[in-house]
């Protein structure tokens, strides 16, 4: 597979896009569908690795540990990205979570490409941390050996961090140093000399697998919805109404009576909305099950409780 002179972008030049007239948008379109498809075919090929990550993750977060994430370019805008949602979709706590980019946080979405290339800015950034023996790392790069990301992850990985690597090119330094190496061979790309598209496309879903399966495990998901969502607005606050009413197949004024006795906490009040009788109650069930709804009601059941809580008569 012919690539361009410097292999650091992971462009490739695409066999599907070689002969088209580039003002023929129809056959170009085409052949973005076809990378995306190959992107999450990829994405497919490598799930069990996903998953033991995702568990991974899990553990170090219930554990109290923190979840960094690092990159550079089209790579790093897609870890900075996940990361910024995982305190609205699971509730995580937005304090241990960190992003690492060349030139920081300040300006997200201006890409400073000569700044890729400083490794001793992807080192440090990493010791400005501190301790990480507790955390994980989670680094992205399209080829493997951009040098901000490697050194980054390099240095979490002497620091005791557990470092999960992201890229696309096999036998890349990313992987070879990575405590759980991801490899997406999303293959070739449409728009050569890029990595936003199929490679993009192959993060951005590689990330969201992990990220979920990780709140899966969590206890963060049930039945399919976010049941630790963080409802700051309206939008929200309406989803969680129809979240308690869902799991607790109740009405909408039952479950906002929940929601209300639960200070608007989705998990205890779907305990509440099943008859848990408090939220003092609810809160320990929850706790015993480890966050987990399925388990919390199935332990409070089994012992009997049978609550009338504020759901009563709605």
């Amino acid at each position: 597979m012919p690539v361009l002179p410097s292999g650091e972008t992971g462009g490739e030049r695409c066999d599907d896009t070689a002969d088209v007239v580039t003002t023929d948008e129809a056959m170009f379109a085409d052949a973005v569908l076809v990378s995306y498809r190959r992107a999450i075919a990829s994405v497919a090929a490598v799930t069990s690795d996903i998953r033991a990550a995702a568990l991974r993750l899990a553990a170090i977060w219930r554990a109290g540990g923190r979840l960094v994430y690092a990159g550079a370019g089209s790579s790093g805008l897609a870890a900075a990205e996940d990361a910024a949602e995982l305190p609205g979709t699971f509730g995580l706590d937005q304090s241990r979570i960190a992003i690492v980019l060349p030139g920081g946080t300040a300006e997200p979405f201006r890409i400073d490409s000569a700044a890729e290339d400083d490794a001793a800015a992807g080192a440090r950034s990493i010791v400005e941390l501190g301790d990480l023996s507790g955390d994980a790392v989670i680094a992205v790069s399209a080829s493997g050996s951009t040098p901000f990301t490697v050194a980054a992850a390099a240095e979490a990985r002497r620091r005791s961090a557990f470092v999960i690597g992201i890229a696309h090119r096999p036998a890349s330094q990313l992987l070879a140093l990575a405590d759980a190496p991801i490899l997406l061979e999303s293959g070739e790309e449409a728009l050569r000399g890029s990595t936003r598209l199929a490679a993009g496309a192959a993060q951005k879903a590689a990330l969201g697998m992990l990220s979920s399966l990780m709140g899966l495990e969590l206890g963060h998901i049930h039945q399919g919805l976010m049941v630790n969502l963080k409802a700051d607005n309206a939008k929200l606050r309406e989803r969680a109404h129809g979240i308690v009413a869902t799991i607790a197949d109740v009405s909408d004024a039952k479950a906002a009576a929940a929601l209300r006795e639960a200070g608007g906490d989705v998990k205890p009040a779907v305990l509440i909305a099943c008859g848990i009788p408090s939220m003092s109650e609810a809160v320990g069930w929850l706790a015993a099950a480890e966050g987990r709804i399925d388990g919390a009601l199935r332990r409070a059941r089994g012992s009997g409780i049978r609550g009338e809580g504020p759901n009563k008569g709605a």
